[in-house]
């Protein structure tokens, strides 16, 4: 059985950052990644400095192009299936049996999302968004529409009319307070109470909404909330504590990033209820310093 002082799971902005720190502490590391990242969808990672506008698969290559001149490095391309601690460190299961063991573990493994219309689906990453800052300038000036789906759908529709005129639609569930409707009255933004059945358009596009009550709306761009979930059952099974997030659960850490189990660390969006390129690649850093910090001390008082 292969043993390092550090696994980190995900290879994405999270996982890649704090492999690089262990790599730089010259540290044995093994980064698995299946090659499933969350930002797969999207054609550009924005707000991100230094890397606006550039694809995340290629910020990603980049990323692994440069860790692999580490030569205390190895690489799986593959998932991590089980996981478990013991008082030497954590014990994993890779999809081709391969065992492994480090003393530290980070888990990088992201969220999933579930949307809440099925025609979400095919736009999603494109024309139907999460998050106005990431997406916001290259929709600015179209019709825009926010589909409530969790309770700070109200916060994102009066963020959004700096870039275009915005339509909140309440899906006949998330109806504003008076005090919030007059907040969004005073931003310029329409509220409508009959639900979206249907986003239209071709392929990724969205050119309309369909209503439940048959009437269609020109929208071109939807921004809503999907409904999260842990991408990897490996913080699960640790025991790990989770938190309940505005999406859905999200694995609880320290200012370390340390979860509530010794050794093991977790970054990014699983790690978080604040999705954003830059806050995972920061969280990814720390994850990794906290690691070798804990390696350094835990060999001095052995």
């Amino acid at each position: 059985m292969d043993r390092y002082d550090a696994i980190v799971v995900g290879g994405s902005f999270a996982g890649l950052s704090a492999a690089v720190m262990l790599a730089r502490a010259r540290r044995r590391l093994l980064l698995i990644d299946a090659g499933q990242p969350r930002n797969r969808f999207a054609a550009a990672s924005h707000g991100f400095l230094g890397q606006d506008g550039v694809a995340p698969a290629e910020i990603m290559r980049e990323g692994l192009t440069q860790l692999s001149r580490y030569p205390t490095v190895d690489f799986v391309h593959g998932e991590a299936l089980t996981a478990s601690l013991d008082e030497e460190g954590a014990s994993l299961t890779l999809s081709d049996g391969t065992a492994v063991r480090a003393r530290k573990l980070i888990l990088a493994t992201g969220v999933a999302d579930d949307l809440p219309l099925e025609s979400m689906r095919p736009r999603w990453g494109v024309s139907v968004l999460h998050c106005p800052y990431c997406h916001g300038y290259e929709v600015q000036d179209r019709s825009l529409a926010v589909i409530a789906n969790a309770s700070g759908a109200v916060h994102q529709a009066l963020l959004l009319p700096d870039w275009g005129p915005t339509t909140f639609y309440t899906q006949g569930v998330f109806e504003p307070s008076p005090d919030e409707a007059a907040q969004l009255a005073e931003r310029g933004v329409e509220i409508e109470r009959t639900p979206v059945a249907e986003l239209l358009g071709d392929g990724a596009e969205t050119r309309g909404l369909r209503l439940a009550d048959g009437r269609e709306v020109p929208t071109q761009a939807v921004f809503t909330a999907p409904k999260t979930r842990m991408a990897s059952p490996l913080a699960d099974q640790l025991g790990c504590a989770f938190a309940d997030g505005m999406t859905g659960p999200y694995v609880q850490v320290d200012e370390t990033q340390q979860t509530s189990l010794a050794g093991v660390f977790a970054a990014g969006d699983a790690a978080s209820q604040m999705y954003n390129a830059t806050f995972a690649s920061a969280a990814g850093v720390m994850a990794g310093v906290a690691a070798h910090r804990a390696l350094v001390l835990e060999a001095a008082a052995a």
